[in-house]
């Protein structure tokens, strides 16, 4: 476990999970599709999920991702996810994705949660810079990185292209544990 609140805990994507992952994704499909299409894709069966996790357990195991479930206490379910992707070793640096249930949305919930999986990334880990990509218009997105200590730094011309939809600037978000 990597954190546990009142409210949520947050643990490491586990086998015991694949039910509960693909109702979360499955069922909030039209909430994240935009900016998540390769996760829902992955995630469109029980089956595709138990696969999904399998492989995510091996790319953690290599350090070369590491997913997170954030459950609600109350419920047991599994109301969000939190993906360090893109990880450079050398310059102890990573990003963050993450999706929570329509639900659970505006409760500041994935925010405490971002708080607590970046003390992780850089206490556990050693990670010095994380980094949060948004499109401007997402501001559920962008709120998260500023109430998580994440700061502006610049936008990032084309970088992301949601299915059949032209490619998107998208700003960039970091937090680096040398500017505080």
């Amino acid at each position: 476990m990597i954190y546990n609140s009142e409210h949520i805990s947050i643990t490491q994507l586990q086998a015991k999970d694949a039910l509960q992952l693909n109702k979360l994704l499955v069922s909030n499909t039209e909430r994240f599709i935009r900016y998540l299409p390769i996760t829902l894709s992955e995630n469109r069966t029980l089956e595709s999920s138990i696969n999904y996790i399998e492989r995510k357990i091996e790319a953690a195991k290599k350090r070369e991702e590491f997913v997170f479930v954030i459950n609600d206490k109350n419920s047991r379910n599994i109301i969000g996810l939190i993906i360090l992707k893109n990880l450079d070793w050398e310059n102890k640096q990573a990003e963050f994705a993450y999706c929570i249930g329509n639900r659970f949305k505006g409760k500041g919930l994935m925010s405490k949660a971002i708080k607590a999986a970046s003390n992780y990334a850089i206490e556990t880990l050693g990670l010095e810079t994380l980094q949060i990509i948004s499109h401007k218009t997402n501001s559920a997105s962008v709120n998260v990185a500023l109430q998580s200590g994440f700061k502006w730094k610049e936008t990032l011309e084309n970088e992301f292209t949601p299915l059949n939809e032209a490619s998107l600037d998208m700003e960039l978000y970091e937090f680096s544990i040398y500017e505080k």
